[in-house]
């Protein structure tokens, strides 16, 4: 387990359960802008240590169903980031796709206009 989580163990388990995530009938949809093409970069150079670690985690995550194979046309790099214990933390650089992405701008509900909305409410019911 790593160190950070150690102080954590009572609400982090120590192996993440297997098919946590559900299958969902609706795939994400990501929108771009016009005549934009889906960025593919080649991947970043690894140490032979970071190509190890790279190796090891996408086998967790997809003897975990975390992952699954498909086919697409988009594509971005990994690295790693050195935590300050030597932990190596995997970070996906989605900046290609950030950058021809369709920006959608809605206001941010203000929380006390929310609650105001719940204020003479005695039951609340969960729809999942």
């Amino acid at each position: 387990m790593h160190k950070v989580l150690g102080e954590f163990r009572d609400v982090i388990p120590a192996e993440l359960p297997k098919r946590l995530l559900l299958r969902r009938e609706v795939d994400h949809a990501i929108e771009l802008e016009s005549m934009a093409k889906p960025p593919a970069l080649s991947p970043y150079r690894m140490a032979p240590q970071e190509l190890g670690d790279l190796r090891r985690q996408l086998k967790e995550l997809l003897d975990a169903d975390y992952l699954h194979p498909f086919k697409s046309p988009y594509g971005a790099p990994v690295l790693f980031q050195k935590k300050h214990d030597g932990f190596l933390c995997l970070c996906i650089d989605h900046w290609g796709l950030n950058k021809i992405t369709v920006k959608n701008r809605y206001p941010i509900p203000r929380i006390d206009h929310l609650f105001d909305q719940l204020r003479d409410t005695r039951y609340l019911q969960s729809l999942i």
